[in-house]
C-alpha cells in the first residue's frame, strides 16, 4: 500500500480525471478534497460504494495495476 501512496500523491493532478472517470460516483469536491490521500481515496470509495476498507484498497491497487500495464504497453 505504501508504493500506491507514493503514486497518488505523486502524480493526483494526471490521475484526477482517471479517478473520477473509474469511479463515477465521487463528485468534483471529493477529488479536490482529496489531493491524493489514499486513506482518504479509501474512505470516499466506503462511502460511495459500501465497499469494506480491504475491498476499497484492492480496487485502488488493481486500478493502479491495470494503468500501469496499459501505460507499459502504448
Amino acid at each position: 500500500m505504501e508504493t500506491t501512496k507514493d503514486i497518488l500523491l505523486g502524480k493526483w493532478h494526471e490521475l484526477k480525471g482517471q479517478v473520477r472517470h473509474k469511479w463515477g460516483k465521487l463528485t468534483d469536491d471529493d477529488l479536490t478534497r482529496l489531493s491524493g490521500k489514499t486513506e482518504e481515496l479509501v474512505g470516499i470509495l466506503q462511502q460511495r460504494y459500501g465497499y469494506g476498507k480491504a475491498q476499497a484498497e484492492n480496487e485502488i491497487n488493481n486500478w493502479l495495476e491495470d494503468r500501469d500495464q496499459h501505460s507499459a504497453k502504448e
